[in-house]
């Protein structure tokens, strides 16, 4: 990890570089992809899983009967895990159900506000280096307490032509029934238009490499909705003399390991935290069985001295993580001072991963900085906000001339003659 000392303000946009994509040279193949499967539909996803998968597809859709083989082979100890963390995501997410009421803004007007599920909506599941099973939970979960109607998870095959058994168990214990063997651009693509086989959607979810991530953005030309930008993940470790540097370690490896472009950045008080964090990441690389990925990763990150409290806390809240830990002494009141990032891990005892799985709070979030304008996944990406108003005669007389003063200011004479008329009427004019 490159290490920069007591950095200026001046130096703060520089290290909150992400590392780079070329997604203008993508965007060619994505929409070529796209075309294919809009002409061609479920034939252009079998064709690409055969070019990009190596796999030759029969029937996209997973049978019942392929989800009840699957499901015999997860283990139970991992089918026990997958039911603990999808009760605790379920928790947390059905605490964020909203219900204000009828309020009344003066006598006779009254005005609420509805969540409606959106009806239809896409969930893409990595299949590839590290099949996701996790991201199944964090996005279904809400999505069935949000009900929406319909719900199509789309994923890759492996060369065998078969979906991971334990995406298969977590899609089937939240009752996702539609899965289709697709990945890739033309799994969102498939999203977007529709084909034979996958509907298509209102809003598409889930994470993915470059290709899935250029698809998404794509596919909002179509007039598709989308989770958020999307990027490499990534983490930032706030650590002082307090933290427990094999810990630390751990942390920034547990991010390091999701890819080549991953970044991960300590930020610590001094140099002391620095070394001994980074012989701690050399003792635990080696035992990784994706060091490769980790090492490469680490290749393009940062370890920054800070000593100044409250310069780290501006350091991170302008880097904008899309995971922040506190490994530091108040680490509680600490967090009160974070204004962006995507989700804070407090304490020694808290590491990311928890988030991750099994804690309750979303794992899909922000990256490359959007955490200063979005928020992670919640109850609320999965449904839209209806306002409602009802007004009595007597309210329209306590209203209608507020109305009609502010409409004929703004010279709109058909909205002023909206309430006149009724007012009429009410008046028995």
């Amino acid at each position: 990890m490159k290490l920069i000392i007591e950095p200026k303000i001046t130096e703060y946009e520089e290290l909150s570089k992400r590392p780079e994509l070329d997604y203008t040279s993508l965007e060619a193949k994505v929409a070529e992809i796209f075309s294919v499967v809009k002409l061609q539909g479920d034939q252009a996803l079998k064709q690409f899983a055969e070019k990009f998968d190596s796999v030759s597809i029969d029937e996209l859709i997973v049978s019942p009967e392929e989800i009840k083989e699957a499901i015999l082979s997860v283990s139970e100890e991992l089918k026990q895990a997958i039911d603990t963390a999808k009760s605790n995501i379920e928790k947390f997410h059905n605490a964020q159900m909203e219900d204000f009421g009828v309020i009344e803004t003066m006598p006779g007007v009254n005005c609420w506000r509805k969540s409606v599920g959106i009806e239809k909506v896409g969930i893409y599941i990595p299949g590839g280096t590290a099949p996701l099973f996790s991201t199944v939970l964090m996005l279904a979960v809400p999505a069935k307490l949000a009900a929406c109607k319909e719900i199509v998870l789309c994923t890759p095959p492996n060369k065998e032509g078969k979906i991971n058994p334990a995406i298969l168990y977590a899609a089937d214990l939240c009752g996702v029934k539609t899965i289709v063997k697709a990945g890739g651009a033309q799994a969102i693509a498939a999203m977007t238009f529709g084909t034979e086989s996958v509907i298509k959607v209102n809003k598409i979810f889930g994470p993915g490499n470059q290709y899935v991530t250029s698809a998404k953005q794509m596919s909002t030309r179509y007039g598709i909705a989308i989770d958020m930008p999307a990027g490499p993940s990534e983490v930032l470790v706030y650590a002082d003399d307090s933290c427990e540097p094999e810990f630390v370690a751990a942390d920034l490896l547990s991010q390091a390991e999701h890819g080549n472009d991953s970044q991960v950045i300590l930020v610590c008080s001094n140099q002391t935290i620095a070394k001994n964090v980074e012989r701690e990441l050399k003792i635990q690389l080696e035992v990784l069985a994706r060091k490769n990925f980790a090492s490469n990763s680490l290749e393009n990150s940062k370890t920054i001295i800070i000593s100044e409290q409250q310069n780290a806390i501006e350091f991170i809240n302008y880097y904008a993580p899309e995971h922040l830990i506190l490994a530091c002494s108040e680490a509680s009141l600490l967090a009160e001072q974070i204004s962006n990032a995507g989700s804070v891990f407090i304490g020694n005892y808290t590491p990311e991963s928890a988030g991750d799985y099994a804690s309750g709070t979303n794992h899909t979030l922000p990256t490359n900085g959007y955490a200063r304008n979005y928020s992670g996944v919640s109850l609320d990406s999965f449904v839209k906000k209806i306002t409602f108003q009802e007004i009595t005669p007597q309210g329209l007389k306590n209203i209608g001339r507020t109305i009609e003063v502010m409409a004929e200011a703004e010279e709109l004479t058909a909205h002023k003659n909206a309430v006149s008329i009724r007012l009429n009427k009410i008046n028995n004019v």
